[in-house]
């Protein structure tokens, strides 16, 4: 698993079918079960796929055959966030265990649903480190797509046996053999080893679970240190932390695969985190159930044995003190800690800031909790003159901006207004200091900067061929760089080099017109490349509206400060002061708009008379006009920012 060798495993279809081995549905363990379950009955494995092929769906049903849950219960039984359901895609992974009785041999199946979105690919790189073999879903509407072979490659480089299995042939627009041809020519598989069915109707569901317990491999033996299945022999514990969560009652809740020896109510009080060097006592030891909603399915048990997949209850308060990808073992244990994966990095930053300003505490709040649930979500304290105190929030992408702002507002009913997105970039000075700077209101000033570097994605584009031309001129309109094209089974991929900051602004949505939908995106980060880029200040009567500020390369600077500056224009109310916009680069103004005050015809009393009267009464007015303009200040209402906020 983790440091094997990258080989993939081909499997052959003919050696399990369903007139060879037919499976039985066996109930669920019982609650606190304390005997052994045997490494060579245990197969753990993870369900991989682009977003809308069908995981979810086919999770629900082989938890059905398995007879986990009764027949024709809730859908999407995994996902237990309501935005979840509600949009129809997988959020967090989720894992769950199963009983399958094949040939009057029970099997214990440990499955990890996982999301299907690129900006949440950390969570199936995790849930892909605690299995031994994965489920390939593709669509036989769709076939291959971006996410599918990234995911595909994921699976190789941690050594898993990959299983394809040709999904929605019930579909009328299916076209399994063509998908099953793509199969072939794209991933190498051999016809023999894919597998046919549908999760909605259920079929092909029980050969599936066949081929999974006559393919997927056992728990690796030379991972585990013991000898067959002589549960005598206890080597020193070792089990790979791939994922966390936090309960109210129960705080930081762990989820362990164990690679060597075992939990149990002996060392349960002696349990130690490798890196981080924490101690752990925890509260409950217990594995993944279906059979109950939400984190009510945890199951609690005596002991956690080699090859089990299960979860910790550690009591503690703060999911930052556990890292994932740790190495739980014992005090006084020597051993070598698995190789792991690091914190995912935000490379998405936003500042939410609340829009009734009474709300900061309830933000304060919302935000520490969520933080609690979403270890990639990082954010710091920040203020804006126009906006108040708020947040500086980092996301691993657009999508999981978007179900952190539905959240706060769903879940803790906090309202917020968010900045445009930015990018962090990587800055060296002319004193020599090297900085990270993640948002305009940090940016140094032009003379103090030696060079600019800009994060870079590698993107993988697949596109019908007859969108090909439109997709390309949009991605050379975002500064990105061609590298290669090739045509894949009807299907042109593209290869792009691209700055971070052009796909996070707007991508999305013009690929979905240019495509009429067809086009799927897979991206990965690159590094960074160096940027001739300026800062954009937005200026209010002279006064720098920082929440307004932008980042962009000095070629599009002015055009894109004449397009902010004109829609500021429309967009800020009239007062009784003017109000001057101005973009500016430095000290250098590059575009200017100004809202018109409201004037009161003071004149409109007077009734004949000579000029000077009129006159009079004029220069009083433009006296106050211009007092109130020295002492006023310029408030810009919240609705503004987010009409700006959708150019």
């Amino acid at each position: 698993m983790v440091g094997q060798t990258a080989i993939p495993r081909s499997i052959n279809q003919r050696a399990v079918r369903g007139s060879d081995l037919k499976g039985s549905a066996q109930p669920e363990h019982g609650e606190g079960r304390s005997d052994s379950i045997g490494i060579s009955h245990i197969r753990n494995f993870s369900i991989i796929a682009h977003i809308d092929h069908g995981k979810t769906t086919l999770t629900d049903r082989l938890l059905e055959a398995t007879g986990t849950v009764g027949l024709g219960g809730t859908v999407r039984l995994m996902d237990s966030n309501p935005i979840e359901k509600e949009r129809g895609i997988t959020i967090k992974l989720a894992p769950v265990r199963m009983s399958y009785d094949l040939q009057s041999t029970i099997y214990t199946l440990n499955l990890i649903d996982t999301p299907g979105h690129v900006d949440f690919s950390y969570e199936v790189s995790r849930a892909l480190h605690a299995c031994e073999g994965a489920i390939l879903v593709v669509d036989a509407t769709k076939g291959i797509q971006a996410q599918t072979i990234a995911n595909y490659d994921k699976a190789t480089e941690a050594g898993l046996t990959i299983i394809p299995f040709i999904n929605k042939i019930d579909m009328a627009a299916a076209q399994p053999d063509r998908v099953s041809a793509e199969l072939v020519e794209t991933l190498g598989f051999k016809p023999a080893d894919i597998l046919f069915g549908s999760a909605k109707t259920g079929a092909g569901v029980t050969e599936l679970l066949n081929v999974i317990i006559a393919h997927v491999p056992s728990p690796s033996s030379d991972l585990c240190a013991t000898k067959g299945e002589d549960r005598n022999f206890v080597a020193p514990l070792r089990a790979l932390i791939f994922n966390s969560t936090f309960d109210i009652h129960k705080g930081v809740i762990v989820f362990v695969k164990v690679i060597e020896g075992e939990i149990n109510k002996k060392n349960r009080d002696n349990l130690f985190l490798y890196a981080t060097h924490e101690k752990l006592s925890p509260l409950e030891i217990g594995y993944f159930s279906a059979d109950l909603p939400a984190q009510a399915g945890m199951r609690a048990v005596d002991h956690l044995g080699v090859g089990e997949v299960g979860y910790l209850a550690t009591g503690h308060k703060d999911i930052r003190a556990i890292t994932i990808g740790d190495t739980l073992t014992t005090v006084g244990a020597s051993i070598t800690p698995i190789e792991g994966y690091h914190r995912p990095q935000a490379m998405v930053f936003m500042d939410l800031y609340p829009i009734d300003a009474d709300n900061y505490r309830d933000l304060v709040d919302a935000l520490g909790k969520l933080a609690l649930n979403d270890a990639a979500l990082t954010y710091r304290a920040t203020s804006s003159p126009a906006l108040g105190h708020g947040f500086r929030v980092g996301f691993l992408g657009i999508l999981h901006a978007e179900i952190v702002t539905e959240r706060l507002s769903r879940e803790f009913e906090v309202q917020v207004v968010n900045t445009s997105p930015s990018v962090p970039y990587q800055m060296t000075l002319k004193n020599g200091d090297h900085l990270e700077i993640s948002s305009p209101a940090d940016w140094p000033r032009p003379e103090m900067i030696e060079h600019i570097e800009e994060p870079v994605v590698t993107l993988i584009v697949y596109t019908p061929e007859p969108y090909v031309g439109g997709i390309m001129e949009l991605c050379q309109g975002k500064r990105a760089q061609f590298i290669d094209m090739q045509y894949v089974s009807g299907k042109v991929k593209l290869n792009y080099l691209m700055p971070l900051s052009e796909l996070i602004t707007n991508f999305y949505d013009r690929l979905k017109s240019v495509s009429s939908g067809y086009a799927s995106v897979q991206y990965d980060h690159a590094g960074y490349q160096e940027i001739d880029a300026v800062k954009v200040d937005i200026l209010l009567n002279t006064e720098p509206a920082e929440a307004l500020s932008f980042v962009s390369p000095r070629f599009s600077a002015e055009s894109r400060g004449r397009v902010l500056v004109d829609k500021l224009k429309n967009v800020i109310p009239r007062s009784l002061i003017e109000v001057a916009i101005q973009a500016a680069i430095g000290g250098k103004i590059i575009a200017r708009a100004t809202v018109k005050a409201f004037r009161k015809d003071v004149t409109a009393k007077l009734h004949g008379g000579d000029m000077t009267r009129n006159r009079k009464l004029l220069e009083k007015q433009k006296k106050g006009k211009k007092k109130m303009k020295m002492l006023g200040s310029v408030e810009v209402p919240q609705a503004a920012f987010t009409e700006i906020l959708k150019i």
